[in-house]
């Protein structure tokens, strides 16, 4: 996953926005979404500092799951156009494993051998979103997303141990949109991400909700979490799959 698929989703958007705004489907304005289920890390490079330690991959220690997790959704349609969403989304990890070479990380040096180590990537997000296109099959928003992340890489080993952690303001663009496809079933894009070549953000979800009752609403989907951070201080990129199945309710 990289800039491309940032620059083809909303290359789309564009083209819709070119479009006459379509009558809003009748909704309720509150809702709360929980999705849960395992999480997979395919890639997590770490070097810190970022130019002088040493490079090397912390799925030697951590393992890549699958993990279990959670994430809570509240939005509100402010009126027919604008709305807002607040996205609450955890993750931590610990596993023990083993040390290929000797690693430099964080100002101590850890030798080959028996690892402990402890992964977080935890974020708290704040969405403005503007519905451009509606009608009674597909709704289309575009907007902006505040992201707090509070991120941290821990290595412990024979009574040395060191981190690494921060919290950080991220700005990322957005994009969602859903389609009925069927009587009482929709599809689901949900996005958020920028690029940069200092870094990159991309947060990617897809899936296929039921109606099951009046306002509540239950589905699978898969979401794939990509990028990390480049400078002198820091050097990490991960990349997490996530696999789900979510409530929803309006209220």
């Amino acid at each position: 996953m990289d800039s491309r698929l940032l620059t083809a989703l909303f290359a789309g958007a564009a083209v819709l926005l070119g479009a006459p705004p379509l009558l809003a489907a009748d909704r309720s304005p509150f809702g709360l979404e929980v999705e849960g289920g395992a999480a997979w890390l395919s890639r997590n490079d770490v070097r810190i500092p970022g130019d002088s330690g040493t490079r090397f991959d912390l799925l030697d220690v951590v393992d890549s799951g699958p993990y279990g997790f959670y994430r809570i959704y509240a939005d509100w349609d402010l009126n027919r156009r604008h709305g807002l969403r607040l996205g609450v989304a955890p993750l931590e990890v610990s596993s023990t494993g083993s040390l290929g070479k000797e690693v430099r990380f964080a100002g101590t040096t850890f030798e080959p051998g028996r690892t402990e180590a402890t992964y977080r990537f935890s974020t708290y997000r704040l969405t403005y979103r503007y519905t451009f296109a509606s009608g009674p099959r597909s709704v289309w928003r575009i907007g902006f997303t505040g992201l707090v992340r509070d991120a941290k890489i821990q290595l412990e080993q024979d009574g040395r141990s060191a981190r690494d952690s921060n919290v950080g303001f991220v700005p990322l663009l957005h994009l969602h949109g859903r389609h009925g496809f069927a009587p009482g079933w929709d599809f689901v894009l949900d996005f958020d991400g920028l690029a940069a070549p200092q870094g990159r953000a991309l947060d990617l979800g897809l899936k296929v909700m039921r109606d099951v009752g009046d306002n509540w609403q239950v589905g699978l989907g898969y979401r794939a979490l990509e990028g990390g951070v480049d400078n002198d201080e820091v050097y990490n990129f991960a990349w997490l799959h996530y696999g789900f199945a979510s409530v929803a309710y309006r209220f």
